[in-house]
């Protein structure tokens, strides 16, 4: 069965990514690529449909991103959303105005026309919006399906060409029906089927690395024990078997037990040619004194290719470098468009060049990490490992606050290891997305056995999310709370206090560093 393909052209919203993850939902396949991708390039990838994302421009600027208008004539089914249904109004000869009151926020709509893009839908939902600017009279041909208070055209459609657009974010949560609605331009517009799986991207992703590497090409991946990675470990030994060499640097900064569970995994369930690298001395040598989040980071960005190249050079030479790079990662490096640098990835970047390696196999590149566990199912990865928490490159460094040392990273290993202990005893670890200690370097005066104790205060971290762009705190009980303060106060040497963040991202990050 031939893949069915939406592509999403991105005019720099920053709800783009959830675009492609809202449609993924629907067992559709999609990909976000650049607004400037020429016409004969977007039409050679045949896809079933085209979504224009939102953005930043306003259609009366100059310099504002256009898309080829031949697009329209194409024959294939659009959709736009806010910047992309201004855009589109604008080029096929609608007006669009400034706005007399802007729409902000949960707004409700009222769809004057329930058949095709809104079939199913209640008369009336509430919508998420974001605009300064508004369509004032549709194009020739397209007819008006919804409005709002102050908005005349939420929506519009041209059914026989099967082009339409949308005011508001059906992609976002906010927007109550949005799923329907998407699911509707899918299925009704662009007659996909939906059967697009994980499985089904395993069988694709496996085959372009075949055909990338050839019968005798080698490739090296940096194995660095979390779920990305890992998974990109079964992914290429699917593809390739013996040929893939994993290198595991093992920088002593990984959480309890880990250490011997990939080595076991990649050693036994999927026999790879594996080398672990023991270099915790050097890196908490390197590490003392510093106390600068980004100068942590970079310091074991730089010792881990110190280390990897001199595992990579007893090798021999290897013919592709892999990593377990995914979406988050580019979006926080900066490296994706209009993204600033949040924080610095070691597996972004930096590693192959410095390996002399120019081709580069990313097989998660465009995924997120709820869809990286789904691949590790589909591929047979034990489920302790598919469901582990998200784990950071530089480790328990980055819940260290200040200076980085074994003492201090046994601290943070025991009592994240009681809080993952009780997470899961409360039959919650499906739920919530991501928990962690953090050692927060504030000491605080305390009474043990009717002595005074000067010790570490000790910060959970559990957060709800879909895709890790944004998340919420995870609203534990307090008798859970109550459990993991007094196991951790109890069972970890020079911990005597813990507290509770509940800082949503944003404006915090998930990690403290």
């Amino acid at each position: 069965m031939k893949q069915e393909l939406i592509l999403i052209l991105d005019f720099g919203g920053q709800y783009t990514q959830l675009i492609a993850r809202r449609v993924r939902e629907c067992h559709v396949y999609s990909e976000v690529v650049p607004w400037t991708i020429s016409l004969s390039d977007l039409l050679a990838r045949k896809p079933a449909g085209v979504i224009l994302s939102g953005g930043p421009s306003t259609v009366q600027d100059p310099s504002a991103p256009m898309i080829d208008p031949a697009l329209y004539e194409a024959g294939i089914p659009i959709l736009g959303i806010c910047y992309g249904m201004q855009m589109t109004a604008h080029l096929l000869g609608g007006t669009v105005e400034r706005a007399k009151e802007r729409e902000y926020g949960r707004v409700t709509v009222r769809m004057t026309d329930r058949s095709g893009l809104f079939g199913g839908m209640k008369e009336a939902s509430s919508c998420w919006m974001s605009h300064t600017w508004q369509i004032a009279s549709c194009p020739p041909g397209f007819r008006v399906i919804a409005e709002t208070d102050n908005c005349p055209v939420a929506a519009m459609v041209n059914e026989e060409r099967k082009i339409c657009g949308v005011q508001f974010h059906p992609e976002v949560t906010h927007t109550e029906e949005g799923g329907m609605l998407i699911r509707n331009f899918l299925f009704r517009y662009c007659g996909c089927s939906g059967s697009w799986t994980m499985n089904a991207f395993a069988d694709t992703a496996v085959r372009q690395i075949r055909e990338t590497v050839g019968e005798t090409g080698t490739v090296l991946l940096a194995l660095s024990g979390g779920v990305d990675s890992s998974v990109v470990a079964a992914l290429i030994h699917r593809a390739i078997g013996k040929r893939l060499t994993c290198v595991f640097v093992d920088h002593g900064l990984l959480r309890k037990g880990e250490s011997g569970q990939v080595c076991h995994v990649f050693s036994h369930l999927f026999p790879v040619r594996f080398i672990r690298a023991d270099a915790s001395r050097r890196f908490f040598d390197d590490l003392k004194g510093v106390t600068e989040p980004e100068e942590k980071r970079h310091i074991i960005g730089r010792d881990f290719i110190e280390v990897f190249k001199q595992e990579a050079a007893a090798l021999g030479k290897m013919d592709y470098f892999a990593q377990g790079t995914i979406y988050p990662d580019v979006i926080e490096s900066g490296q994706a468009t209009n993204a600033a640098v949040i924080k610095s990835h070691h597996n972004v970047g930096g590693l192959p060049k410095e390996l002399g390696f120019t081709e580069l196999i990313e097989p998660l590149r465009m995924l997120f990490k709820d869809e990286v566990r789904a691949l590790g199912e589909a591929l047979g990865l034990p489920r302790e490992l598919v469901w582990r928490q998200p784990f950071p490159g530089p480790g328990l460094a980055i819940r260290i606050i200040g200076e980085v040392t074994p003492e201090k990273a046994e601290i943070v290993r025991e009592s994240d290891a009681i809080f993952r202990e009780e997470i899961a005893a409360a039959g919650l670890d499906r739920h919530v997305n991501q928990y962690f200690t953090v050692l927060t370097g504030i000491q605080s005066v305390g009474v043990m056995g009717d002595e005074r104790t000067y010790d570490y205060t000790i910060a959970l971290r559990a957060v709800t999310t879909d895709d890790f762009m944004t998340a919420d705190w995870a609203r534990l009980p307090y008798d859970l709370i109550a459990r993991v303060s007094a196991r951790i106060v109890n069972e970890v040497p020079h911990a005597s206090r813990v507290v509770l963040d509940v800082t949503t991202k944003p404006p915090a990050s998930i990690e403290w560093e």
